[in-house]
């Protein structure tokens, strides 16, 4: 009798400290923790979007670069030794055909590359070696004649670049591009002016990057 009773009483010990497997889960169930909020920068990022009514075949020949604002890691370490660049647009069916042309080592180079036209217009797609390092090209504003704006998208963070038919545009133009390269969070510090003189005629070398 007393092995009886002891056993119940193990029995209930044991049931007290038992619970169902599903009242378990509920109890610990990890809370996942909150989204970080966006940053204002963020927001305006997500929501770039190409200038309406764009014809991009009025955007071909050829720009030079007036102004970048980026954070890239390069500019940041060696923004002081920008060389003057000069960029031909040739389109062509579904893509943009570029040829950049800048000097690298006192060497002129051109560097052709393609942009693949999207469903949506001005807005150009950059394939990279895996999808992660893919580049969204977005026509921001252009007036065809002398001024274009287009922003360089990769993993949520932009580069703006103005261009220019010639390698001077007005004032007002420069300044409304810094302004608007702000609200991405490009402040003055990181915006870089390339130099409107020694341009490369012809090339030394070629790298090919289609």
């Amino acid at each position: 009798m007393i092995r009886f009773w002891l056993h119940l009483l193990c029995v209930l010990v044991w049931l007290s400290f038992w619970v169902p497997a599903q009242a378990r889960r509920a109890r610990f169930k990890p809370i996942p923790p909150p989204k970080p909020k966006q940053s204002e920068a963020e927001k305006a990022i997500e929501k770039l979007a190409p200038v309406q009514n764009i014809n991009i075949d009025q955007m071909s020949g050829k720009w030079y670069l007036i102004t970048v604002a980026s954070r890239c890691k390069n500019l940041l370490e060696s923004g002081f030794k920008v060389e003057s660049t000069a960029i031909t647009l040739d389109v062509t069916g579904d893509k943009v055909s570029t040829s950049t042309l800048r000097k690298l080592n006192y060497e002129c180079w051109e560097i052709k590359q393609n942009y693949m036209k999207t469903t949506t217009p001005g807005r150009l797609l950059l394939k990279g070696k895996r999808p992660k390092e893919d580049v969204e090209i977005i026509v921001l504003e252009t007036n065809y004649s002398s001024y274009a704006v287009l922003a360089f998208k990769r993993a949520g963070e932009i580069t703006m670049k103005l261009y220019g038919r010639s390698s001077d545009v007005p004032d007002d133009i420069v300044d409304k591009f810094e302004n608007r390269a702000k609200t991405f969070n490009l402040g003055l510090d990181v915006v870089f002016q390339f130099p409107d003189y020694g341009f490369c005629q012809s090339p030394d070398k070629m790298l090919e990057m289609t």
